[in-house]
C-alpha cells in the first residue's frame, strides 16, 4: 500500500489530514528527499500503526537506501525511549530532582547512524538544521500522528 492509497481510505471527517498528507514527500520543503523520507519513516514507525508504517515504508523505499532506512528505524527506536523519559522529566518540572539527574540512557547509534549526522539528528532533534527544516520535520510527524489517530478511531468503530 502507498500513502496515496492510504489517503483514499481515510474517512471524510479526516479531509484536512488528506490534504496535509501531500507534505510527505512534497517539494515545498527545505528538507532534502533523504531527510523528508527519513523523518516520515521514523515518524510512521513511532505511531505503531501497521498500515501507516507499511504505506510510508513502501514510498520511502524509492528515496532511501537500506542504510538510510535502518537509520530511520534506529531514530524511531530511540525516540520511543526518549519520548517516555523526557516527558516524565518535563511533567515533574525543571526544578525537580529528576531534571538534574543524568538520563543514563544509551544512544550509541547517534555516534554512528550510518547516514549524515544532520539527516539522522533531524529525525531525533535539531543539529545544525534551519528552523524551517525542523518545522517541516515536525509538520510531517504531526500529520502522520493525526493519520494514526484516525486509523485507531476507525478500527475501534469497526470492532
Amino acid at each position: 500500500m502507498s500513502i496515496a492509497q492510504l489517503k483514499d481510505q481515510l474517512p471524510d471527517y479526516a479531509r484536512d489530514l488528506k490534504l496535509n498528507l501531500s507534505i510527505v514527500g512534497g517539494t515545498t520543503s527545505e528538507l532534502s528527499p533523504r531527510q523528508m523520507w527519513g523523518t516520515a519513516l521514523a515518524a510512521a514507525i513511532a505511531t505503531g500503526r501497521l498500515a501507516l508504517i507499511a504505506a510510508v515504508t513502501a514510498d520511502a523505499a524509492q528515496h532511501l537506501d537500506e542504510t538510510a532506512q535502518r537509520a530511520a528505524r534506529a531514530a524511531a527506536a530511540i525516540m520511543g525511549m526518549n519520548n517516555v523519559y523526557y516527558r516524565f522529566v518535563h511533567f515533574l518540572g525543571e526544578d525537580s530532582d529528576y531534571a538534574r539527574m543524568p538520563a543514563r540512557l544509551r544512544m550509541q547509534v547517534i555516534g554512528n547512524p550510518g547516514v549524515d549526522a544532520l539527516d539522522f539528528e533531524l529525525v531525533v532533534r535539531d543539529k545544525g538544521a534551519t528552523a524551517t527544516m525542523v518545522q517541516d520535520a515536525v509538520r510531517v510527524a504531526a500529520v502522520l500522528h493525526g493519520v494514526a489517530g484516525v486509523l485507531i478511531a476507525e478500527a475501534a468503530q469497526a470492532a
